[in-house]
């Protein structure tokens, strides 16, 4: 019978401290990977163990797993290949188009083995001193101007009312203007958490009221980050 492992990867370039070794095992259990990209998941394995083979593997790329790559990925099930899914950055399935893959194997009553592996979403709450108790991913805030404003605010207000953290994301180059636009259209009052290089030897996460933000605004630019609220 047919496995699907999820192989978590680093959050950070070279952070490979952080992998437990028994994704080796799993890695050598399976015939067939699906990656979100093929480069880096081929550098990531050779990092992880330079005697591993990586052609002897049967190789496909995720992008949105859409339904040809589903009907490639079943295929490979029904032959009782062992497949393995990594993603770019963390954990296959959160935040990561591998999910709809996984739901496929859920679908046909496959084995679903999930690794232990970094999440920035785990590792920036953990951190932040937030609730833990009762939190949302909302992924990506929209990025025009008013909608993202709206959203911050429905954000804010929805913490308040049922006190839970919202933790969210943005693409590097625009974390500065998130940044400036939650400590514009946030409460003083409210809690915002940075979490920037997560598991990187650089790595800062700092929880603050927005006026305190207010008093030294970082520089985010083009680094990973990772952003909680709690009002």
């Amino acid at each position: 019978m047919a496995v699907v492992y999820l192989i978590p990867t680093f959050l950070h370039e070279g952070a490979l401290h952080v992998l437990p070794s028994y994704i080796l095992d799993a890695v050598a259990d399976c015939q067939v990977l699906f990656v979100e990209n093929e480069r880096s998941a081929r550098r990531y394995l050779k990092q992880l163990k330079k005697e591993i083979v990586i052609d002897q593997y049967e190789w496909f790329t995720i992008g949105k797993a859409e339904e040809a790559m589903r009907d490639t990925f079943r295929n490979k099930l029904k032959e009782g290949k062992n497949i393995g899914i990594i993603s770019e950055a963390g954990c296959p399935g959160v935040a990561d188009p591998g999910q709809l893959l996984v739901a496929a194997a859920q679908e046909m009553g496959v084995k679903v083995v999930p690794l232990v592996g970094p999440s920035s979403i785990l590792l920036a709450l953990m951190a932040s001193g937030m609730s833990g108790q009762q939190f949302n991913f909302v992924g990506y805030l929209p990025i025009e101007q008013h909608q993202r404003i709206k959203a911050i605010k429905e954000l804010e207000a929805e913490s308040r009312k049922k006190n839970c953290t919202q933790i969210f994301i943005e693409t590097p180059y625009r974390n500065n203007q998130m940044l400036e636009a939650l400590l514009k259209h946030c409460q003083p009052t409210t809690q915002l958490c940075v979490a920037v290089n997560i598991t990187g030897s650089d790595e800062r996460i700092h929880t603050r009221t927005v006026a305190k933000w207010k008093q030294q605004v970082p520089n985010l630019h083009k680094q990973p980050a990772i952003f909680l609220l709690k009002a």
